[in-house]
């Protein structure tokens, strides 16, 4: 593996390698994706081990809008192979049944950017569990497809072979200092992005999304369909775009927090220090609002006052001194959740999933108000999110 400083080595994949898909550009934008949303990793200065499953998992999300199988849009040639038609993307096969499973299961019209909601379905253990058996077997059939194909970018990625990354290995045979993301096992195989690299795409994530997105819509449009079907780069551009709405509604959320009101367990808005008091009073809002990027995780959902939510918060994010400000609240909020036996286990398996370090014991909740604040000030000032 070459040591070509981080933003050349992203020009040289996106700009210059030959491509026969998309695999390249999506490959970026998925590493791109979860240096966004693990900002701390760039700050050990070290190489980061990525399961290939977590990038396969984006790529299914990708993908989503180029499986339908009424209007196929292609990513790559279609050859002939021992008289058999060949796939333009490897995983086509399994992510068109993943997306009839998911039809067949939801029964909802169709939406671009139901691969994106799956995903965050499926990686919340509470809301995996709600799902037949079937889609669930669907979904980790379309990864593990995903994840196979994965490996022909990475060793093909700038001149030669393995000249960008080294070779996929497990967790358990990587030097123990490297660090994984949170929730790796050691039997994870995993793609170990080296440490200038990573930082070059979490400080430049804005400008290399963009980039992926313009080179990706570029490349389909060169891409031969099926006769008669015309995909422009504008359409392929709001393809690769779209993000979901938040069509699961936090129900059971706004459940076990109305529990604790009635037991008299009450909370202050982060924002406004209003006491909230009665279900009426409060909604339960997305800290890191879903235009940014879709977390429903607990410990991004906290109640806040309802006018002021609706009215000036909306889908922007607190600067630097109002989250500061706020951050004890944060942790009294947190410390309100566990006293429920359900929300508390559920903050702590919700929290695993996105921060390492934490310990369990009295600072728990003061330990991830520190690092709700911080993830928070990372994805806005990568993101240059609108803030109050």
């Amino acid at each position: 593996m070459s040591a070509i400083p981080g933003e050349q080595a992203i020009a040289t994949i996106l700009k210059h390698d030959k491509k026969t898909n998309s695999y390249k550009i999506a490959l970026l934008r998925a590493i791109n994706d979860l240096a966004l949303l693990y900002p701390d990793l760039a700050r050990a200065n070290q190489p980061v081990a990525v399961p290939l499953s977590r990038l396969a998992e984006l790529w299914t999300a990708y993908y989503w809008p180029f499986a339908d199988d009424a209007q196929p849009i292609y990513q790559g040639a279609r050859a002939v192979v021992d008289g058999r038609l060949r796939n333009d993307v490897s995983f086509r096969p399994a992510l068109t049944q993943l997306r009839q499973q998911w039809q067949a299961t939801v029964q909802l019209p169709a939406q671009v950017a139901d691969g994106f909601f799956l995903l965050t379905e499926m990686r919340t253990p509470r809301r995996r569990a709600g799902y037949d058996s079937a889609l669930q077997q669907a979904y980790a059939q379309a990864v593990a497809a995903a994840a196979k194909a994965l490996l022909m970018p990475i060793r093909y990625a700038g001149p030669g072979e393995w000249t960008m990354f080294d070779k996929p290995a497990r967790l358990d045979q990587l030097p123990p200092s490297t660090p994984a993301l949170p929730g790796t096992r050691p039997q994870d195989t995993c793609l170990v992005v080296p440490a200038g690299l990573w930082e070059a795409f979490h400080r430049l994530s804005l400008y290399v999304e963009a980039l992926c997105l313009h080179e990706w819509s570029l490349f389909t449009e060169t891409v031969t369909q099926d006769a008669g079907q015309l995909v422009t780069r504008g359409q392929v551009y709001t393809l690769l775009t779209a993000r979901p709405d938040n069509r699961r509604p936090l129900t059971w959320e706004r459940n076990q927090v109305d529990i604790l009101l009635h037991e008299k367990v009450h909370f202050v808005c982060p924002w406004t220090q209003k006491p909230l008091t009665q279900p009426e009073q409060y909604d339960l809002d997305h800290l890191l609002p879903l235009t940014v990027y879709p977390v429903n995780e607990l410990w991004n959902l906290l109640p806040v006052d309802r006018h002021f939510n609706q009215h000036v918060k909306r889908d922007r994010v607190p600067d630097a001194q109002r989250l500061a400000a706020a951050e004890p609240l944060l942790a009294q909020a947190y410390a309100q959740y566990q006293q429920s036996a359900t929300l508390h286990r559920v903050m702590h398996e919700d929290a695993t999933l996105r921060f390492t370090g934490l310990l369990p014991g009295p600072t728990f909740a003061t330990q991830l108000a520190t690092r709700t604040t911080r993830f928070i000030n990372d994805i806005a000032a990568a993101r240059y999110v609108q803030r109050f």
